[in-house]
C-alpha cells in the first residue's frame, strides 16, 4: 500500500498502473522468499539430534554393508557431550566409513586413527583357530573360508600361543582384524598342534574356541615337509638319513620333527584334555584338492555360517595340481596359492615309504578311531 501512495505521487496517472503491477510483483516475491526461510527454519527446529543419526542406523538395519556403501553420507549430528563430529563419508572398495558413537554398541562402535578415518567394528578375541598341521593344507583352508562375508582372518601366522605368549592377550587381539557382532575373527598357526602347552593356553583365554585341524597321509606330509625345508637348505642331510635312526632295522627317528608332527594320534590325546572333540573339526587334505567345496561347506557347518562358499567359486588348476579361487569381481586374474604350494616332490625310494607306512599305521587306525573317520592312509 505504502508503495502504491508513493507512485500516486511522483507517476504521472497515465503510468500508474504499470507501476502498480511492478510492485505487486515484487511484494509477491519477497513474500514468497519470507515463507521458504520459515519453512525450513522450522524444520531445523523441529529437529531431534538424534534424527540423523538414527536415519543412518535405519540405512544400515534395512540394507546392511551394501545400503551403506550406496549411500554418499550419513547427515552430521551432535552426541551427547554436545561435539559435532562431521560423517561425511563414501565408501572405498569393501569399507564403508561413518562416526555413530551414540548409537553403536561396544562391539561395533566405529573407532577412528590419527588419520581421521573411521573403522567399523572392533578387535576381538578369535572364534576359530586353525592349529594344524603344518603342509596339510592350512593356507587353502585360510583362504578359501575367508571368502565368506562373515569371516575375517589374519593374513600371517600369529604363533601367539607358541612363541608369542608372554606378549599378553591384548597383543594377540592387537592382531586380530576388525569384525562385527555377525562376524567370526579367525586365524592359523599349524604349529600349535604340535606345541604340548598350546591346548591349555587356549582353553585358558576362551574354552568356547573353535578348533580347526588340517590333516593330510603323514608319510607324504612328511615328504613334502623335507621337500619345502631342501628348498630353502640345500645342504640338508637325505630323507632318508633324517627319516631313520637305523633303517635296516626299520628304527625311525620320531625326534625329527617332520616325522613327529604325523603322529596325529598322540598329538590330538593332548587336546582332549582341554577340548572335547566336538569343538573339534578335521580337514581332510586329500579332499581338499578333490573336493574343496565340499570341505568348505563341512567347515562353514562347522562355524555356525550359512554355506557361501560352493563350487562356484572354484576351478582346478593343472599346471599346480591344486584348486584356486575362480576370478574375484574386485581383481583381473583368478587367485591360487603361493609358489610353495603344489611344488613337486622330491623322490624317495619305495622301501623308504613302505617302511614309513608300517611305522604310521598303528597312529593312523589309533586317530582314526579317535575322531570316528578313517582316512585310509594307506
Amino acid at each position: 500500500m505504502a508503495c502504491m501512495l508513493l507512485f500516486s505521487r511522483v507517476v504521472p496517472s497515465s503510468h500508474r498502473h504499470t507501476r502498480t503491477c511492478i510492485c505487486l510483483f515484487s511484494l509477491s516475491l519477497s513474500l514468497s522468499y519470507l515463507c521458504y526461510c520459515l519453512l525450513f527454519s522450522s524444520d531445523a527446529i523441529m529437529q531431534k539430534p538424534s534424527d540423523s543419526a538414527q536415519n543412518c542406523i535405519r540405512i544400515m538395519s534395512d540394507g546392511g554393508k551394501k545400503l551403506l556403501h550406496k549411500s554418499l553420507f550419513c547427515t552430521s549430528y551432535t552426541d551427547q557431550r554436545g561435539t559435532r563430529e562431521k560423517s561425511l563419508h563414501q565408501g572405498n572398495g569393501s569399507k564403508a566409513t561413518v562416526h555413530l558413537n551414540t548409537v553403536w554398541n561396544n562391539t561395533d562402535r566405529p573407532t577412528s586413527n590419527n588419520t581421521g578415518s573411521v573403522k567399523f567394528g572392533n578387535k576381538k578375541l578369535p572364534n576359530a583357530i586353525i592349529v594344524g598341521v603344518k603342509k596339510g593344507g592350512t593356507r587353502a583352508v585360510l583362504e578359501f573360508i575367508r571368502i565368506h562375508p562373515d569371516v575375517r582372518a589374519v593374513g600371517t601366522e600369529t604363533h601367539f600361543f607358541d612363541r608369542n605368549y608372554d606378549r599378553g592377550l591384548d597383543w594377540y587381539r592387537g592382531l586380530m582384524p576388525r569384525t562385527l557382532d555377525s562376524q567370526i575373527a579367525m586365524e592359523k598357526t599349524p604349529s600349535y598342534f604340535v606345541t604340548r602347552e598350546t591346548p591349555r593356553r587356549i582353553s585358558a583365554m576362551c574354552r568356547d574356541t573353535k578348533l580347526i585341524v588340517v590333516v593330510r597321509d603323514p608319510v607324504t606330509r612328511a615328504i613334502s615337509d623335507y621337500t619345502q625345508t631342501l628348498s630353502k637348505t640345500p645342504d640338508l642331510p637325505s630323507f632318508q638319513d633324517l627319516a631313520f635312526r637305523n633303517q635296516s632295522l626299520g628304527l625311525v627317528d620320531t625326534s625329527w620333527n617332520a616325522i613327529r608332527i604325523g603322529m596325529y594320534a598322540l598329538h590330538l590325546e593332548n587336546w582332549l584334555h582341554y577340548f572335547p572333540l566336538s569343538q573339534i573339526h578335521f580337514v581332510s587334505g586329500e579332499r581338499l584338492i578333490t573336493d574343496p567345496a565340499g570341505e568348505l561347506a563341512q567347515v562353514q557347518d562347522f562355524l555356525g555360517l550359512k554355506r557361501i562358499v560352493t563350487d562356484k567359486h572354484f576351478y582346478f588348476n593343472r599346471t599346480k595340481g591344486f584348486p584356486c579361487l575362480k576370478k574375484p569381481e574386485s581383481s583381473s586374474s583368478p587367485r591360487c596359492l603361493g609358489k610353495s604350494k603344489g611344488r613337486t616332490h622330491i623322490q624317495i625310494d619305495r622301501d623308504i615309504i613302505e617302511q614309513l607306512r608300517d611305522f604310521y599305521r598303528p597312529y593312523n587306525v589309533k586317530f582314526y578311531e579317535m575322531v570316528g573317520h578313517d582316512f585310509r592312509w594307506e
